[in-house]
């Protein structure tokens, strides 16, 4: 059977993004090896340290830029991750001071909203209802 394994986000500046994945967030850092001017980084959610990996990628490939600004500016979330209550992690990260153009709102049979990740991605976090 096929499973993910890892995935990635784009990130302009991948020191700032494990800043921000990890302390903001609160994902843990698997894996960072050093590969000259960028590095292999991975960050894990702490209640899954064995599961999918979340590959901070660097932005070295021009098209890359262009598509993750592209997004960025129509408001189009990168990718999404699960949270238990939508409401407490709103709160908990409006409190660090992390900017959301899309509060808790309920879509169907999601709560979804969308937060800055400061490295040049919308991040969508959504609850099942």
């Amino acid at each position: 059977m096929i499973r993910i394994n890892i995935t990635s986000v784009p990130v302009q500046d991948q020191d700032r993004a494990l800043k921000f994945y990890t302390e903001v967030l609160g994902f843990v850092k698997k894996t960072e090896v050093s590969l000259g001017e960028y590095k292999w980084l991975t960050v894990v959610s702490p209640s899954e340290q064995n599961g999918v990996e979340l590959l901070l990628e660097p932005m070295a490939f021009e098209p890359a830029r262009v598509y993750q600004k592209a997004a960025k500016d129509a408001g189009i979330p990168y990718t999404s991750f699960a949270v238990d209550d939508l409401e407490s992690a709103y709160q908990r990260l409006v409190g660090l001071g992390v900017q959301f153009s899309m509060a808790p709102t309920e879509m169907g049979p999601v709560k979804v909203a969308v937060l800055d990740d400061t490295c040049g991605n919308n991040i969508q976090l959504c609850q099942m209802l």
